[in-house]
């Protein structure tokens, strides 16, 4: 039987890695400009982090045996108390959305009428930071907030009740049928799109140009709601629902939904007659949200309809074991973001500026800023990594194959077993996340203070915050590199006690299932390397 130890797995790997933050080699932290120097070779630290990574798995393996169905762990639902369930789906919920609308927008009339110079712009600001690198930290550690607050969805609500009011008995959409085997991969290539965007287009903080992009965005949006219905394409295409939903699968809060008739009518992958034979509309094993009695957790479509529902506490990441595979599409997205946001900390090393220098002098005669080396270059790069890291990961996952067989057991196929795992990943990508940007949101995301009074760059100063200068002083290189490295190497060890209840899962426990993961464990401490040699590299950005 599954036992509970990972409480204490939990204590023992923090208390370790605040022991060997204290090795740290040279480091330069993401948003400051001062050198940081530790005593040791970054070989030595970097052999820490993998022994440590190594340790973790062989504790796993001594004290997490059997099957777990992902159902058994404490809960506590915040909703037992009738008045915090009042404000939490009420009062709360509406000035969220009140202010999500606002702040959208806002960013876009900022962009479109505001100063062309971004620091004294509202919209790079709030997209870059304060969105997108905030609302990542908020949905994986706190948990789905976007959910609540996506002005896409919200928006195509208020129409549906202004459709519903003169159309009572008509839906605001026109009921095409969605492939199903087309799955994610609208949020794969909009994903993409995205972080280019951020990665390669050297106007990317324009203001003008970022408001242009958010509302071709909410085009996309809105007709993919209208053309497939709201909950399919939120589902499939709208890819921050997409992300900010498997994110938060680390963190310590869940929607639980126990209203069988709700999730019975339910399209999602985890609802409906999907329940009852395990298996997605698309023939793939389900990722195990589905309870018995008919209810289903991280299901926000029912969660929105449901009488009987919860808001709980959990243990995080948690949410990541999964009982089944995920489909090719969402294996595609995880291991986008995970390499996308590598390739993020890699471009800003001396080895990438290299390149981009050697790329400069192989097209002298391109100089369009939208055409030139670099952003071939970056293009390629971007291109590249996802492709290098879905070959790596197939490749442990044809060694897990080969092992598993060689132990005399049965396994799927090493494609199969690449959607199997493919959740245990992102505790990986969420610390690469955590070590790259902390400093940049800490830093960096102190302009809200005087663009709050200023979001035009017009001179204005609403709350008195526009002459704001920002602190440096807030963090420092030091802890923000300790605060890295402990990240990157918790996140590995998160990373394979998942596996390894992965593995559980598919091989019934015992010798095989531990030897399967040998592969993964591999992968991990090269993974562990690598990002501990990105992060040491001097920052030319």
């Amino acid at each position: 039987m599954y036992k509970k130890k990972s409480p204490c797995i939990l204590a023992i790997v923090a208390a370790t890695f605040l022991l060997l933050a204290v090795f740290a080699p040279t480091a330069h932290a993401h948003g400051f400009g001062e050198r940081y120097d530790l005593p040791l070779p970054l070989t030595y630290f970097v052999f820490a982090g993998a022994a440590a990574v190594v340790l973790s798995f062989v504790v796993v393996g001594m004290f997490v045996r059997g099957q777990h169905d992902g159902s058994g762990y404490p809960r506590l639902n915040l909703f037992r108390a009738p008045v915090l369930q009042l404000i939490l789906t009420g009062p709360v919920t509406w000035l969220l959305r009140a202010a999500s609308l606002f702040l959208f927008f806002l960013v876009i009339a900022t962009g479109l009428f505001g100063s062309e110079r971004p620091v004294n712009n509202l919209t790079p600001t709030f997209v870059w930071i304060i969105w997108w690198v905030g609302m990542g930290f908020v949905a994986s550690l706190l948990g789905n907030l976007w959910a609540v607050v996506n002005p896409w969805k919200i928006l195509f609500g208020l129409a549906e009740s202004v459709f519903h009011r003169f159309n009572p008995e008509w839906e605001l959409t026109l009921g095409m049928d969605y492939a199903e085997r087309v799955g994610v991969w609208p949020s794969v290539a909009l994903f993409f799109a995205f972080v280019w965007v951020e990665n390669a287009l050297p106007e990317a903080a324009s203001p003008a140009l970022l408001a242009w992009l958010i509302a071709a965005y909410s085009v996309v949006t809105l007709g993919g709601m209208y053309l497939f219905g709201k909950h399919q394409w939120l589902r499939h295409g709208e890819v921050f629902t997409v992300i900010y939903g498997f994110l938060s699968r680390f963190s310590i809060t869940e929607v639980r939904a126990n209203d069988s008739e709700v999730c019975g009518e339910c399209a999602g992958p985890s609802c409906g007659p999907s329940m009852n034979s395990g298996r997605s509309s698309d023939g793939l094993r389900v990722s195990g949200e589905s309870m018995d009695g008919g209810g289903c957790v991280d299901c926000y479509e029912c969660f929105e309809y449901a009488g009987d529902r919860e808001l709980n506490l959990r243990p995080p990441a948690i949410g990541l074991h999964s009982r089944g595979a995920m489909p090719a599409g969402l294996t595609a997205l995880v291991l986008l973001v995970l390499s996308t946001v590598t390739f993020d900390g890699f471009s800003d090393t001396p080895e990438w500026a290299a390149v981009l220098g050697w790329a400069l002098t192989q097209t002298p005669q391109l100089t369009s800023p939208y055409f030139n080396g670099l952003v071939i270059a970056n293009t390629l790069g971007l291109a590249l990594f996802p492709l290098a890291f879905a070959g790596v990961y197939w490749v442990f996952s044809a060694l897990m194959l080969w092992v598993v067989e060689r132990s005399g057991g049965e396994s799927p196929v090493a494609t199969e077993l690449m959607t199997a795992f493919v959740f245990s990943l992102v505790p990986i990508a969420l610390a690469y996340h955590f070590a790259h940007y902390l400093g940049f949101l800490l830093i960096q995301g102190q302009l809200i203070i005087p663009l709050a009074s200023d979001p035009f760059g017009a001179g204005a100063n609403l709350f008195g915050t526009a002459g704001y200068v920002v602190n440096l002083t807030v963090t420092n290189a030091r802890f923000i590199w300790i605060f890295a490295v402990i990240s990157i190497v918790a996140g590995h060890i998160i990373a394979v006690y998942l596996a390894h209840l992965r593995a559980n899962t598919i091989y019934g426990g015992g010798s095989v299932a531990l030897k399967s993961q040998l592969p993964m464990l591999a992968l991990m401490v090269i993974y562990t390397v690598a990002s501990l040699w990105i992060i040491s590299r001097p920052i030319t950005e």
